[in-house]
């Protein structure tokens, strides 16, 4: 039973880190403004949640390959990762102001 939750928990870190990257990459390249600066005018505007959303698409492409790979635990773990992102998408479009 442990290997299943090293399992899972491999495919939530693994989906942690391809939000970030994608979230990295999209600020990178859709704003003119430093790191920082970007995420403070995204939390002003209201809109941080839907590019928090936006990050989250290279999940979908790590979930299908660990689909194709047999690694269905590792695939659960980035489902829960990826919940978790729609929870705080959640919290951050409707508490955070």
């Amino acid at each position: 039973m442990g290997s299943v939750k090293k399992e899972m928990l491999i495919g939530f870190l693994v989906s942690i880190f391809a939000t970030f990257c994608g979230l990295y990459i999209y600020i990178q390249y859709v704003s003119r403004f430093g790191f920082y600066e970007t995420i403070e005018m995204l939390r002003q505007g209201g809109v941080i949640g839907a590019v928090v959303a936006l990050a989250a698409l290279p999940n979908l492409f790590v979930f299908f390959i660990f689909l194709k790979k047999n690694q269905e635990y590792r695939a659960k773990g980035v489902l829960i990762a990826t919940i978790v992102t729609a929870v705080i998408t959640f919290i951050l479009k409707f508490f955070v102001r």
